[in-house]
């Protein structure tokens, strides 16, 4: 069975991509779809046995890389970390396919499609799996290529070919650090298996290394490289802007990159990695700072973008910098609760988003959009389920996890965990404002949109709208029922797949901090919807000339325009990286040195010596009768060199340049 749950999705896969021509598009989508049913059934059947019945399953399958010391078998672990992620990977999946079913019903392609979000989860899946660093890189490069391929599923856009690469090339920034630090992993602890690595990080939390030719905690160093790697793949600052670009695929795919894959691969490493990096403290200093700054960064980005999919985007951006700084302060468990609870309302969210554009024909402007309240009633009840619980309003699933977050930032008392607090707390508060600004200009404001559009929008049909009343329920309810026994105290839940040394436990500290910094986050977060609510409803002229004064230009343009880290990258970065490669690399190194030391130019300065020599052949017997003088001179001073010297000397050499040199004078004279 846990073997199948692995198997299946590729099984679907597999039939889907190279018989789909066969099936048509209902048989593939009725055989990925029930693969990926099944491996959901069954993953929910492994986590009753695993997590709640405390029955952990190893399985060694066969060896994969064996040479030397170096030895890499194929073996999965289902502990209490991976069934979690199982059950949310595979239930969103299944989801989604069954939403993409109707929503990609006219492509022509739909086969093709489903077998890429087939391969998607398939990989997703022998990511969290693994049981070594190897078998979990080889999932997340096929997350990877998946998402290369499902952001530019329709590659015919030039804006979706833009985007697909730009999606791999920064996620080939991370993996070049993730992989340095496996590397690292494996020189120092001679093996990459979890369970063998995990034991001996204690005696290795004093060694120093030598990096970039200065001397650093060898722990700290590694603890840094996987970040980096959780940096591209989870989009924290730096590396971010290839996530809302990504809006550029399908929605469906949206909704299954940004909930339960892609971007949860790096808090999973975080999580998963966890007693190495309770050893490297300096880690977890920039681990936590990197996540507070995201957090704050995607949330003031998104306070005024209009591309309805791109403000969900920077949402999903805001919340993984939650998730990341919660791994930082050294609280895993509720990490990886806020990213399962963070699957369920942002895929919601996602398909609600697609069922909207499904209804207004393709339009993913919000300016262009309002009052749907009436023409999508059932959307729009979805959509402000979504947008609450992202919200974190009290007694809905985001709220169980996204405050304690920050409780336990701040009962950290540490410079960093002071400064995520604070960062995720004033987030708090625009991502309320965005998500209210969002719900009221795409569903209660004055209708904008074309007439045509307006009169024919309509809500989902029933393959569409049952995901999504689905999805309803766990977004109101599974933070409540799920709380207690993921991150209560006392909770023998987690086991030994999270470990946390006892110096950083803080759990029962975040109990006992001022109530004030408790009710903070909340009285932000109903703040800050209140205030878009009456913002946007009967202060839009004092918007507007708050955007058209002097200051408001900027501060809009600079939101906007997403802090212009794209600007800077674009003009500052790239154009001179496209520079170096093309003048510098191709046309001087490649064209010039190589060409001119490599056998091109070995065989040119040859050509050229040869004309040269023809040129002595004149034809005038006083210039030959100077060159015998002058070669009968140069060989009578060679015989009063030394002997050693004239050992080097070959005449025979000297007797074939000259035949040679008459030999070509006479076959040119001929000719």
């Amino acid at each position: 069975m846990y073997l199948n749950i692995v198997f299946l999705p590729f099984l679907g896969s597999f039939i889907g991509g190279f018989f789909g021509r066969f099936l048509g598009p209902h048989g593939s989508a009725i055989v990925t779809t029930s693969c990926i049913g099944s491996a959901c059934l069954m993953s929910l059947v492994a986590f009753f046995e695993v997590a709640l019945s405390g029955c952990p399953c190893y399985i060694k399958i066969a060896p994969w890389i064996d040479s030397e010391l170096f030895n890499v078998p194929w073996g999965f672990l289902f502990d209490s970390l991976t069934v979690v992620m199982l059950v949310v990977v595979t239930f969103i999946s299944t989801l989604v396919h069954l939403y993409s079913t109707e929503y990609m019903s006219h492509d022509p392609h739909l086969p093709r499609f489903m077998s890429y979000l087939s391969l998607f989860t398939a990989f997703m899946l022998v990511l969290v799996t693994g049981d070594n660093y190897m078998q979990m890189f080889l999932g997340w490069e096929g997350i990877g290529l998946s998402s290369y391929l499902l952001i530019n599923f329709w590659f015919t856009r030039l804006q979706a070919n833009k985007a697909a690469i730009k999606a791999m090339i920064i996620n080939r920034i991370g993996d070049f650090g993730l992989a340095l630090g496996i590397f690292m992993i494996y020189i120092f602890f001679q093996s990459m298996e979890y369970s063998s690595v995990f034991a001996m990080v204690p005696f290795f939390a004093e060694q120093q290394v030598c990096f970039l030719s200065l001397n650093f905690n060898l722990l700290n160093v590694v603890g840094v490289l996987l970040f980096i790697g959780a940096v591209g793949k989870s989009a924290q600052l730096g590396l971010h802007t290839w996530l809302p670009d990504a809006m550029e695929g399908p929605t469906p795919v949206s909704a299954l990159i940004h909930a339960a894959t892609l971007v949860t691969a790096g808090v999973f490493l975080m999580a998963r990695s966890s007693p190495l990096l309770e050893y490297a403290n300096g880690a977890l200093s920039i681990i936590t700072i990197f996540g507070g700054m995201t957090a704050f960064f995607a949330a003031t980005t998104g306070l005024l973008q209009n591309d309805l999919k791109r403000v969900i985007a920077y949402s999903t951006c805001s919340q993984l910098g939650y998730m990341v700084f919660a791994c930082g302060v050294s609280n895993y468990a509720v990490g990886v609760f806020h990213l399962a609870n963070h699957a369920f309302f942002k895929a919601l969210l996602f398909l609600s988003a697609g069922s909207v554009i499904h209804g207004v024909s393709d339009e993913q402007d919000m300016r262009k959009m309002g009052g749907l309240r009436r023409l999508l009633p059932f959307t729009y009840a979805m959509m402000l389920i979504g947008s609450l619980s992202l919200m974190g309003m009290p007694f809905l699933t985001g709220f169980y996890s996204k405050d304690v977050i920050l409780e336990v930032a701040y009962a950290k008392y540490t410079i960093p965990g002071h400064f995520a607090y604070w960062l995720g707390t004033f987030a708090a508060f625009f991502t309320a404002f965005y998500s209210m600004r969002l719900a009221f200009l795409t569903f209660l404001s004055e209708p904008n949109g074309y007439r045509p559009v307006i009169t024919n929008a309509h809500d989902s049909p029933i393959r569409m709208a049952l995901p999504l009343a689905i999805l309803a329920v766990p977004s109101i309810f599974i933070g409540f029922i799920a709380r207690d026994a993921i991150i209560g105290l006392g909770s023998d839940f987690w086991s030994n797949a999270i470990f946390v040394h006892p110096k950083n436990l803080n759990s029962i500290d975040a109990e006992f901090i001022p109530h004030s910094m408790k009710l903070l986050p909340v009285g932000l977060s109903i703040t800050g919807a209140a205030s878009a609510c009456v913002l946007y409803s009967y202060k839009s002229h004092s918007l507007y000339d708050l955007k058209m004064s002097e200051y408001g230009k900027k501060l809009y343009t600079f939101l906007n325009r997403k802090w212009f880290f794209d600007k800077v990258y674009n003009e500052h970065i790239a154009q001179k990286m496209l520079f170096f490669g093309y003048h510098i690399s191709y046309k001087t190194i490649d064209r010039g040195i190589i060409e001119i030391f490599g056998p091109m130019g070995l065989s040119t300065a040859v050509t050229k010596q040869a004309n040269l020599m023809r040129e002595l052949q004149t034809g005038y017997i006083y210039h030959y009768a100077f060159f015998i003088f002058l070669g009968t001179g140069v060989l009578i001073g060679l015989s009063f060199l030394d002997n050693s010297l004239l050992s080097l000397i070959d005449y025979r050499i000297i007797c074939l340049l000259v035949a040679t040199a008459f030999a070509s004078k006479q076959i040119k004279i001929s000719s």
